[in-house]
Protein backbone atom coordinates (compact mmCIF):
# COMPACT_ATOMS: atom_id res chain seq x y z
CA UNK A 1 0.00 0.00 0.00
CA UNK A 2 1.62 3.21 -0.85
CA UNK A 3 1.10 5.72 2.20
CA UNK A 4 -0.28 9.22 1.90
CA UNK A 5 1.80 12.49 1.63
CA UNK A 6 1.68 14.76 4.60
CA UNK A 7 4.20 16.61 4.33
CA UNK A 8 4.28 18.61 1.25
CA UNK A 9 4.95 22.34 0.74
CA UNK A 10 3.31 24.81 -2.56
CA UNK A 11 3.44 28.22 -3.96
CA UNK A 12 2.03 29.20 0.03
CA UNK A 13 5.29 28.65 1.48
CA UNK A 14 7.84 30.98 1.30
CA UNK A 15 11.15 29.03 0.14
CA UNK A 16 9.63 27.88 -3.20
CA UNK A 17 10.40 28.93 -6.39
CA UNK A 18 7.63 29.86 -9.74
CA UNK A 19 7.83 26.35 -10.23
CA UNK A 20 6.36 25.44 -7.30
CA UNK A 21 2.31 24.84 -7.73
CA UNK A 22 -0.39 23.09 -5.67
CA UNK A 23 -2.46 21.81 -8.74
CA UNK A 24 0.72 19.93 -10.56
CA UNK A 25 1.62 18.44 -6.96
CA UNK A 26 -2.06 17.29 -6.67
CA UNK A 27 -1.34 16.03 -10.02
CA UNK A 28 1.85 14.27 -9.20
CA UNK A 29 0.06 12.74 -6.00
CA UNK A 30 -2.70 11.28 -8.04
CA UNK A 31 -0.20 9.48 -10.54
CA UNK A 32 1.58 7.91 -8.00
CA UNK A 33 -1.30 6.40 -6.81
CA UNK A 34 -1.09 8.39 -3.33
CA UNK A 35 -4.38 8.03 -1.38
CA UNK A 36 -3.98 11.77 0.32
CA UNK A 37 -1.73 14.90 0.27
CA UNK A 38 -1.51 17.72 3.17
CA UNK A 39 0.24 20.91 2.01
CA UNK A 40 2.05 21.82 5.18
CA UNK A 41 2.78 25.12 4.88
CA UNK A 42 5.32 27.37 6.55
CA UNK A 43 4.21 29.26 9.43
CA UNK A 44 7.23 30.69 10.96
CA UNK A 45 7.97 34.96 12.64
CA UNK A 46 10.34 36.93 12.20
CA UNK A 47 10.34 38.06 15.70
CA UNK A 48 8.49 36.89 19.04
CA UNK A 49 5.06 38.32 19.96
CA UNK A 50 2.99 39.02 23.43
CA UNK A 51 3.35 35.51 24.93
CA UNK A 52 5.84 34.52 22.94
CA UNK A 53 9.15 32.59 24.63
CA UNK A 54 11.24 33.48 22.48
CA UNK A 55 11.87 36.99 23.94
CA UNK A 56 15.24 38.32 24.60
CA UNK A 57 16.47 36.13 21.58
CA UNK A 58 17.56 38.07 18.50
CA UNK A 59 16.54 36.35 14.96
CA UNK A 60 19.73 35.76 12.41
CA UNK A 61 19.06 38.15 9.40
CA UNK A 62 20.73 35.22 7.44
CA UNK A 63 17.63 32.95 7.54
CA UNK A 64 14.69 35.16 9.16
CA UNK A 65 14.68 37.89 6.12
CA UNK A 66 13.52 34.88 4.10
CA UNK A 67 10.71 34.21 5.75
CA UNK A 68 7.04 36.10 4.66
CA UNK A 69 3.60 35.33 7.13
CA UNK A 70 1.57 33.27 5.44
CA UNK A 71 -1.55 34.34 3.46
CA UNK A 72 -3.75 31.76 5.10
CA UNK A 73 -7.14 32.99 3.11
CA UNK A 74 -5.51 32.86 0.17
CA UNK A 75 -3.82 29.31 0.70
CA UNK A 76 -7.30 27.95 2.28
CA UNK A 77 -8.88 28.84 -0.95
CA UNK A 78 -6.70 26.73 -2.89
CA UNK A 79 -7.18 24.15 -0.99
CA UNK A 80 -11.09 24.01 -1.62
CA UNK A 81 -10.05 24.55 -5.20
CA UNK A 82 -8.24 21.86 -5.34
CA UNK A 83 -10.39 19.41 -3.90
CA UNK A 84 -13.03 20.31 -6.35
CA UNK A 85 -10.52 19.76 -9.40
CA UNK A 86 -9.10 16.18 -7.76
CA UNK A 87 -12.07 14.82 -6.39
CA UNK A 88 -10.69 11.22 -6.27
CA UNK A 89 -7.37 12.45 -4.12
CA UNK A 90 -7.63 13.48 -0.43
CA UNK A 91 -6.65 16.61 0.04
CA UNK A 92 -5.26 18.16 3.82
CA UNK A 93 -4.53 21.75 4.85
CA UNK A 94 -2.00 22.26 7.34
CA UNK A 95 1.09 23.87 8.31
CA UNK A 96 4.78 23.50 9.39
CA UNK A 97 4.70 25.47 12.86
CA UNK A 98 8.81 25.97 13.15
CA UNK A 99 10.20 26.41 16.89
CA UNK A 100 6.61 26.37 17.95
CA UNK A 101 7.69 26.45 22.02
CA UNK A 102 9.23 29.54 21.29
CA UNK A 103 6.45 31.42 18.95
CA UNK A 104 3.44 29.69 20.69
CA UNK A 105 1.25 32.32 21.19
CA UNK A 106 1.66 33.87 17.76
CA UNK A 107 1.31 30.26 16.16
CA UNK A 108 -1.60 29.26 18.66
CA UNK A 109 -3.43 31.95 17.23
CA UNK A 110 -3.22 30.99 13.82
CA UNK A 111 -3.00 27.40 14.80
CA UNK A 112 -6.65 27.46 16.60
CA UNK A 113 -7.98 30.14 14.55
CA UNK A 114 -7.99 27.78 11.28
CA UNK A 115 -9.65 24.80 10.60
CA UNK A 116 -6.16 22.87 9.98
CA UNK A 117 -6.10 19.02 9.64
CA UNK A 118 -2.63 17.97 9.97
CA UNK A 119 -0.10 20.38 11.98
CA UNK A 120 3.54 19.53 11.76
CA UNK A 121 6.35 20.38 14.31
CA UNK A 122 9.52 21.02 12.99
CA UNK A 123 13.14 22.60 14.55
CA UNK A 124 15.07 24.46 12.04
CA UNK A 125 16.93 25.98 14.37
CA UNK A 126 18.74 26.81 18.06
CA UNK A 127 19.45 29.52 20.63
CA UNK A 128 23.18 30.29 20.13
CA UNK A 129 24.54 33.01 22.03
CA UNK A 130 21.89 35.08 22.55
CA UNK A 131 20.17 34.53 19.07
CA UNK A 132 17.99 32.22 17.08
CA UNK A 133 20.69 30.66 14.59
CA UNK A 134 19.72 28.33 11.86
CA UNK A 135 21.25 24.69 13.16
CA UNK A 136 23.02 24.07 9.86
CA UNK A 137 25.07 27.42 10.31
CA UNK A 138 26.74 25.82 13.42
CA UNK A 139 28.89 23.47 11.54
CA UNK A 140 31.56 25.85 10.85
CA UNK A 141 31.66 27.13 14.43
CA UNK A 142 31.79 23.53 16.78
CA UNK A 143 32.30 20.24 16.34
CA UNK A 144 29.29 18.55 14.22
CA UNK A 145 28.33 15.99 17.23
CA UNK A 146 28.02 18.80 19.14
CA UNK A 147 25.86 20.64 17.20
CA UNK A 148 23.34 17.37 16.76
CA UNK A 149 23.66 17.28 20.64
CA UNK A 150 22.33 20.84 21.07
CA UNK A 151 20.15 20.76 18.53
CA UNK A 152 18.57 17.21 19.95
CA UNK A 153 18.06 19.04 23.55
CA UNK A 154 16.03 22.17 21.82
CA UNK A 155 14.23 19.25 20.16
CA UNK A 156 13.07 18.20 23.54
CA UNK A 157 12.16 21.58 24.82
CA UNK A 158 10.20 21.98 21.49
CA UNK A 159 8.03 18.19 22.11
CA UNK A 160 7.93 19.19 26.59
CA UNK A 161 7.37 22.63 25.62
CA UNK A 162 4.29 22.39 22.80
CA UNK A 163 1.15 21.44 22.45
CA UNK A 164 0.79 22.68 19.07
CA UNK A 165 1.38 20.20 16.41
CA UNK A 166 0.57 16.38 15.98
CA UNK A 167 3.63 15.27 13.72
CA UNK A 168 6.91 15.89 14.82
CA UNK A 169 9.01 16.21 11.11
CA UNK A 170 12.62 15.43 10.31
CA UNK A 171 14.02 14.89 13.89
CA UNK A 172 17.28 15.09 12.93
CA UNK A 173 16.93 18.04 10.54
CA UNK A 174 20.90 19.02 10.36
CA UNK A 175 22.17 15.53 9.85
CA UNK A 176 20.97 17.06 5.91
CA UNK A 177 23.94 19.43 6.65
CA UNK A 178 26.23 17.22 8.23
CA UNK A 179 30.07 18.24 6.97
CA UNK A 180 31.67 14.31 7.16
CA UNK A 181 31.79 12.21 4.42
CA UNK A 182 28.28 10.46 2.54
CA UNK A 183 27.60 7.73 5.24
CA UNK A 184 29.69 8.40 7.88
CA UNK A 185 27.05 10.37 9.78
CA UNK A 186 25.83 7.32 12.87
CA UNK A 187 22.75 7.29 14.34
CA UNK A 188 24.11 5.31 16.37
CA UNK A 189 26.07 7.88 18.35
CA UNK A 190 23.55 9.77 19.24
CA UNK A 191 20.62 6.91 20.26
CA UNK A 192 20.50 8.54 23.78
CA UNK A 193 19.46 12.00 22.22
CA UNK A 194 17.33 10.11 19.40
CA UNK A 195 15.60 7.86 22.49
CA UNK A 196 15.13 10.98 24.85
CA UNK A 197 13.15 12.80 22.46
CA UNK A 198 10.99 9.88 21.45
CA UNK A 199 10.04 8.83 24.76
CA UNK A 200 8.68 12.41 25.18
CA UNK A 201 7.00 12.58 21.57
CA UNK A 202 5.08 8.72 22.45
CA UNK A 203 4.43 9.89 26.02
CA UNK A 204 2.56 12.81 24.18
CA UNK A 205 0.77 10.55 22.12
CA UNK A 206 1.71 12.11 18.59
CA UNK A 207 3.21 10.77 15.97
CA UNK A 208 6.89 10.25 14.04
CA UNK A 209 7.72 11.52 10.51
CA UNK A 210 9.30 9.15 8.07
CA UNK A 211 10.72 12.13 6.25
CA UNK A 212 12.07 11.52 2.89
CA UNK A 213 14.03 14.76 2.16
CA UNK A 214 16.34 13.80 4.57
CA UNK A 215 19.16 11.39 4.78
CA UNK A 216 16.32 8.30 5.62
CA UNK A 217 16.29 6.47 8.64
CA UNK A 218 17.16 3.10 8.83
CA UNK A 219 15.17 0.27 9.89
CA UNK A 220 16.44 0.56 13.51
CA UNK A 221 15.83 4.15 14.01
CA UNK A 222 12.36 3.67 13.45
CA UNK A 223 12.28 0.64 15.78
CA UNK A 224 13.91 3.23 18.88
CA UNK A 225 11.03 4.95 18.28
CA UNK A 226 8.64 1.84 18.42
CA UNK A 227 10.76 0.49 21.73
CA UNK A 228 10.10 4.34 23.24
CA UNK A 229 6.57 3.58 23.30
CA UNK A 230 5.34 5.35 19.56
CA UNK A 231 2.81 3.97 17.92
CA UNK A 232 2.32 5.84 14.69
CA UNK A 233 4.55 7.27 11.79
CA UNK A 234 3.58 9.83 9.19
CA UNK A 235 4.78 9.88 5.54
CA UNK A 236 6.27 12.94 4.30
CA UNK A 237 8.55 13.81 1.37
CA UNK A 238 8.81 17.82 2.43
CA UNK A 239 8.36 18.67 -1.30
CA UNK A 240 9.24 21.65 -2.75
CA UNK A 241 8.31 21.12 -6.05
CA UNK A 242 5.87 18.90 -7.81
CA UNK A 243 8.28 15.96 -9.07
CA UNK A 244 9.31 15.61 -5.08
CA UNK A 245 5.85 14.24 -3.82
CA UNK A 246 5.97 10.96 -2.80
CA UNK A 247 9.18 10.77 -3.45
CA UNK A 248 11.50 7.78 -2.00
CA UNK A 249 8.14 5.91 -0.42
CA UNK A 250 8.58 3.05 -1.55
CA UNK A 251 11.94 2.33 0.36
CA UNK A 252 10.44 4.06 3.35
CA UNK A 253 7.59 1.75 3.14
CA UNK A 254 10.64 -0.76 3.58
CA UNK A 255 12.36 0.46 6.30
CA UNK A 256 8.56 1.74 8.59
CA UNK A 257 7.33 -2.10 7.69
CA UNK A 258 10.71 -3.88 9.12
CA UNK A 259 10.61 -1.50 12.51
CA UNK A 260 7.05 -3.13 13.06
CA UNK A 261 4.27 -0.75 11.55
CA UNK A 262 1.40 -1.42 9.18
CA UNK A 263 -1.38 0.19 7.37
CA UNK A 264 -4.21 0.89 9.10
CA UNK A 265 -7.67 0.08 7.80
CA UNK A 266 -8.03 3.38 6.02
CA UNK A 267 -5.39 4.06 3.36
CA UNK A 268 -4.93 7.77 4.67
CA UNK A 269 -4.30 6.25 7.95
CA UNK A 270 -1.09 6.80 10.12
CA UNK A 271 0.94 3.61 10.07
CA UNK A 272 0.53 1.98 13.45
CA UNK A 273 2.80 -1.04 15.18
Amino acid sequence: MVPADYHVHSEWSYDTTEQASMARSCEQAAALGLPAIAFTEHLEFTSGGDGDAITGLATDARWWSRIRPLDVTGYLAAIEECRERFPGLRIYSGVEAGEPHLFGASAGAIIRGHPFERVLGSLHSVPHEGRLVAADALFGSMPPDEVMRRYFAELLRLVEGSGLFAILAHMDFPRRYWPGAPGSYREQDFEEEYRAVMRALARSGRVLEVNTKSPLASAELVRWWRDSGGTACSFGSDAHLPGRVGDRFKLAVDVVEAAGFRPGRDPCDFWCA
